[in-house]
C-alpha cells in the first residue's frame, strides 16, 4: 500500500501562506494609515494656502487700483478657519491630524487695519475695498 502525505503537504503550505499574510498586514498596515493621514495633511495645506492667495490677490488688486476699488472673492472652505489679517500678510493656523499645528502665510502690500475673519465651513464670499475718503481698506465676509 502507498502512503500519501501530499494531503499534510498542502495544509503547511496553506498555514504559511495564512501566517505570513497576516503578519504582512499587521506591519504594512499602521505604515498605510500614516502615509495617507501625511497626504491628506499636504492636500489640506494646499487647500488653504490656495484660499489664502485668492485673498492675498484681490487685496493686491485693490491696492493697486486705489481708493474706491472693491472685489470679491468666492472661497470654498472644507472646515471653519480663523483668518489673522494685517497689513502685510494674512494667516492661518491649521491643525493636522498628528495633534501638530502648521501655520500658513501669505504676504502682500496693502493699507489693511490688523483684524481677523472667519470662514465658514462650505462657500464664503469675502469682500475686500477701499472706500473713498478712507486711509485704510476693510475686509469682510458677505
Amino acid at each position: 500500500m502507498i502512503k500519501d502525505d501530499r494531503g499534510q503537504v498542502a495544509l503547511e503550505y496553506l498555514l504559511i501562506l495564512a501566517i505570513s499574510l497576516i503578519l504582512l498586514v499587521v506591519f504594512t498596515l499602521p505604515l498605510t494609515e500614516k502615509s495617507v493621514e501625511n497626504t491628506l495633511d499636504i492636500s489640506d495645506s494646499l487647500d488653504v494656502n490656495s484660499d489664502l492667495s485668492k485673498i492675498a490677490q484681490a487685496v493686491k488688486q485693490v491696492y493697486g487700483e486705489g481708493q474706491g476699488s472693491r472685489h470679491s472673492v468666492n472661497v470654498i472652505s472644507k472646515s471653519n478657519i480663523k483668518l489673522n489679517i494685517a497689513d502685510n500678510h494674512v494667516s492661518t493656523t491649521l491643525k493636522l491630524k498628528d495633534g501638530s499645528n502648521k501655520r500658513l502665510n501669505v504676504n502682500f502690500k496693502s493699507s489693511l487695519d490688523e483684524s481677523s475673519l472667519q470662514l465658514k465651513k462650505g462657500e464664503n464670499v469675502i469682500i475686500v475695498e477701499w472706500p473713498l475718503g478712507s486711509e485704510n481698506m476693510v475686509i469682510y465676509g458677505k
